[in-house]
């Protein structure tokens, strides 16, 4: 059983800020997903291409192969958009649990254009990940929050689910 967790969601919902946070009062590392981008994604996203599934293969086996040095745990930072993404981590990593932070279009849209001076995604691609998101409905081991909750309340909520048995 994985001790690891995802943090998920589309763009500008706060996985990396919940990120950082969970893995700091936990212990565990902390893997930015993003890091892990080929140059050529990265230049894409930039520029306001949206990613294709071929796309991101490399990019979700280099997350595949993080989960499985990390067999002690860590805390992942992935949009995970896809359910297919999900059940690919899934298998490199078996009970591994997911974050999923909610988050409307508009309030995404809002946080995107707000870091736009500094980070790599283009704020014309907030529209893509909705398009592409298939929300973890009915899927086992996964949280729903709320992300526009502070981020304390967040890092509560999530770590007290870690410590529970039934991770529903």
């Amino acid at each position: 059983m994985s001790d690891s967790i995802v943090i998920m969601g589309v763009a500008g919902c706060g996985k990396s800020s919940l990120g950082r946070a969970v893995a700091q009062l936990t212990g565990l590392r902390l893997i930015e997903g993003d890091d892990h981008h080929s140059a050529e994604s990265l230049a894409k996203m930039s520029q306001g291409i949206a990613l294709t599934d071929a796309d991101r293969e490399g990019w979700l086996g280099r997350l595949c192969t993080e989960l499985q040095a990390h067999s002690g745990g860590l805390v992942l930072t992935c949009s995970a958009l896809k359910r297919s993404y999900r059940e690919r981590l899934r298998q490199a990593a078996p009970g591994l649990r997911f974050v999923y932070l909610e988050i409307s279009r508009a309030e995404s849209q809002v946080r995107v254009q707000a870091r736009a001076a500094t980070h790599f995604f283009s704020t014309s691609l907030v529209d893509s990940q909705f398009a592409a998101l298939e929300p973890p409905t009915g899927e086992a081991g996964v949280l729903r929050v709320d992300a526009r909750a502070p981020i304390s309340q967040l890092q509560a909520e999530v770590t007290a689910w870690l410590g529970t048995k039934e991770r529903a």
